[in-house]
């Protein structure tokens, strides 16, 4: 099920419920009476109660392929609509495919259905018109000179509560567009946080590849001296630095094989799999960003869902507003009685009932809901300028990561030749074992720092992905499975 973002104010017209229209020529009987009564509670649906038992255990996957992998591409997604996505759990994923995976399996996502249950029943609070109010009463003759029983019926309506109909429904409209405009929102943050995640997970993984092999290089280094101080060669002096920095690169691989362990359990978290699954990331494939933000930095406002909720939280509070303003129209209550006196005489004719505005003319209404409006207002105002910043700092710090990556990947090449010049002299015995470690050391030091820039850079496009409303569903996603109350 696809619930679509409402990005303007539904222009259809209110329509009101067919009305059933009573005519009150004739004073009706009291059979008719009492069965117009009987007519109008049969009409009312009744609700059913179904129970919904809580679960007994957790419901955690085991492995990837008991995941939901199949999807609904809609309309704004690369001009397409109604397109089946299946995504392949059997080969590595990539950073798009764990998005995906997380929107659709998401545990802490599955309460967004019990929210837009919540908005929808608040819409149709919102379009029920008041019900009339009957009033039907009968008086047994005991005694005196009457000759009938009395009787006496009356029907009203709540005229107040139709002056504000209209824009409370709008304002119950909007509301609700707002809370489909957050959620997406959230589904949004859940997406790029299990892209962060696995794109940390990649290269922690290729970090640590390296910082193996550095240690490897240490600990073979480290028995060629201690050998060489057995056979009286060398002094301990020697083995002192390279003992230093073997705990040094022991220590970190500690540090960022924990990491790696609490970014997999969280990552986990995120796709409703049991904390031990493990599966392959592929490379990360991101898009650059755009040569000139500045054309989709304009369009924020009709792009993004934070700002689109907070546009459809200020239109509903505006019309919060005018249902306020309205408010002030006295409490007025329309209708007709009819009734028969002992004597038989029947009578009927209108009836009114309303306040007099002399101490409340909801003005606390009003001016609660005007600060509620301006409130909206400012924090719109806010997001909106920080939206702009945040687009323009990413895109920054993605220039300047660029410019030192292209750095960093020309001094890993340069270590790297340096390292097999090495290599071949100390194959013709013209370099000695302690310059060949230390050329090998260079060399790994270079690729982890262009490792660390890369994943840095990587967390900058996937943000800037975000901030800029790119590559990411235009509606609410819910699995079909999962998308109705049971």
């Amino acid at each position: 099920m696809v619930y679509a973002v409402a990005r303007r104010e539904d222009d259809r017209r209110t329509r009101f419920p067919e009305m059933i229209r009573f005519h009150f020529a004739r004073p009706c009987g009291r059979i008719g009476c009492l069965g117009l009564v009987a007519i109008l509670q049969l009409a009312a649906g009744c609700a059913a109660y179904h129970p919904l038992p809580l679960a007994t255990a957790p419901h955690l996957a085991e492995r990837p392929g008991d995941l939901t992998v199949e999807y609904a591409q809609s309309a704004g997604e690369r001009g397409q609509r109604g397109v089946n996505r299946r995504i392949d759990v059997s080969r590595p994923l990539s950073l798009d495919d764990i998005g995906w995976l997380a929107l659709l399996n998401d545990p802490e996502l599955a309460a967004q259905r019990g929210a837009l249950s919540s908005a929808e029943a608040d819409l149709l609070q919102a379009s029920l018109l008041p019900n009339p109010s009957a009033s039907v009463s009968y008086s047994v003759l005991i005694g005196g000179p009457g000759d009938t029983p009395a009787w006496s019926a009356s029907l009203t309506e709540d005229i107040a509560a139709l002056v504000t109909y209209r824009p409370r429904l709008q304002a119950a409209r909007a509301a609700a567009g707002q809370v489909n405009a957050q959620l997406l929102w959230e589904q949004w943050q859940v997406a790029e946080k299990a892209r962060l995640t696995a794109l940390d997970l990649y290269w922690a993984e290729q970090s640590l590849g390296a910082m193996s092999r550095e240690r490897d290089v240490l600990a073979t280094e480290i028995r060629e001296v201690r050998r060489a101080l057995a056979a009286g060669d060398l002094d301990s002096s020697a083995l002192a630095p390279l003992e230093a920095s073997l705990a040094t690169v022991e220590q970190s691989l500690a540090t960022l094989r924990l990491g790696e362990l609490t970014s997999w359990q969280s990552l986990d978290a995120l796709l409703g799999l049991a904390p031990d699954v493990r599966f392959q990331i592929a490379p990360p494939a991101l898009a650059e960003p755009p040569a000139d933000p500045r054309a989709l930095i304009a369009s924020l406002p009709r792009r993004r869902p934070d700002l689109i909720a907070l546009q459809l939280g200020y239109r509903s509070a505006d019309r919060s507003v005018r249902a306020a303003i309205l408010g002030q129209f006295p409490a007025l209550v329309l209708g007709g009685t009819w009734g028969q006196d002992t004597t038989n005489v029947r009578s009927a004719g209108p009836t009114a009932t309303f306040d007099l505005p002399i101490f409340n003319r909801n003005q606390g209404q009003v001016a609660q809901t005007r600060a509620t409006r301006l409130t909206l207002h400012e924090q719109y105002q806010a997001r909106l300028d920080a939206a702009s910043s945040e687009v323009r700092g990413l895109d920054a710090q993605a220039r300047r990561l660029a410019t030192d990556i292209a750095s960093a990947r020309e001094a890993a090449a340069s270590a790297e030749s340096l390292e097999r010049d090495a290599r071949a002299a100390y194959s013709q015995g013209n370099l000695d074992q302690r310059t060949l470690t230390d050329y090998q050391t260079a060399a790994l030091e270079r690729e982890i720092e262009l490792h660390t820039l890369e994943r840095s850079r990587g967390e900058v496009l996937i943000t800037l992905t975000v901030s800029l409303a790119l590559g990411l569903p235009e509606t609410l996603i819910i699995p079909p499975a999962k998308a109705r109350l049971p």
